[in-house]
């Protein structure tokens, strides 16, 4: 599940509000983590401005800094589910707590290793 958004929109919350939003994602994983649906190794990112991107260049790679993809909407955390499908890992999705610099989920399922 990618968590997308606007960072600038996060960034302009008052610590009051960013607090009252982690306590509803917080809550959101108290819910779902005693079910088994919520796998350990998601991560919130920090925001687009600390990004390097690296791209094929004609020389080899090339980094430059930040996403330099025109877009408001980044991803800005991941979290893991562990679902019997797509349609399940969706329906947990959409209990997610929305606030500002959250506008969508993106849920895709992981290749399995086969292993």
């Amino acid at each position: 599940m990618l968590i997308c958004g606007d960072d600038g929109e996060w960034d302009a919350l008052s610590p009051a509000e960013v607090q009252d939003l982690m306590n509803q994602v917080y809550g959101w994983f108290e819910r779902w983590q005693p079910t088994g649906k919520v796998v350990e190794g998601g991560a919130e990112l920090q925001p687009r401005g600390t990004a390097r991107t690296v791209r094929v260049g004609a020389d080899g790679p090339v980094i430059t800094d930040g996403p330099y993809l025109e877009l408001k909407e980044v991803v800005g955390g991941i979290v893991m589910l562990e679902c019997d499908d797509v349609d399940e890992a969706a329906r947990i999705a959409a209990t997610w707590p929305f606030g500002p610099g959250m506008s969508a989920l993106e849920v895709r399922p992981v290749i399995s290793t086969g292993a």
